[in-house]
């Protein structure tokens, strides 16, 4: 039970935090899908303005989730007695469950 009260904060801050960071996961996984798919003609026109749009798009989720994602760390960190390396690795593994949890749902009710 101590465990739980220890480390239930950091779970489940970074936890609804990683409900946020779908967006910012999400589009970077496009972004990464799409720089696969740079070898093949674009009716965009050049690289360099694909990555200016994609940077426009890509920095203010991120900015917005960094942000929120420290400070809220910082804060709870306090409660688990747990060396910084620790909760840090910790917050950042629960932050990406979210998303495969998400994906995983998707293809569920999609059938």
């Amino acid at each position: 039970m101590d465990v739980v009260r220890k480390w239930g904060p950091t779970a489940a801050v970074n936890l609804v935090l990683g409900v946020l960071a779908v967006v910012p996961l999400w589009l970077t996984a496009l972004f990464a899908a799409s720089l696969l798919t740079a070898g093949t003609e674009s009716a965009s026109g050049g690289a360099a303005g694909d990555l200016v749009g994609w940077l426009r798009l890509l920095l203010p989720p991120w900015a917005v989730l960094i942000g929120l994602w420290i400070p809220a760390n910082i804060l709870v960190r306090r409660g688990t007695g747990a060396s910084g390396r620790r909760h840090w690795g910790v917050g950042a593994v629960l932050l990406l469950i979210p998303l495969p949890a998400l994906v995983a749902l998707m293809y569920l009710v999609e059938g």
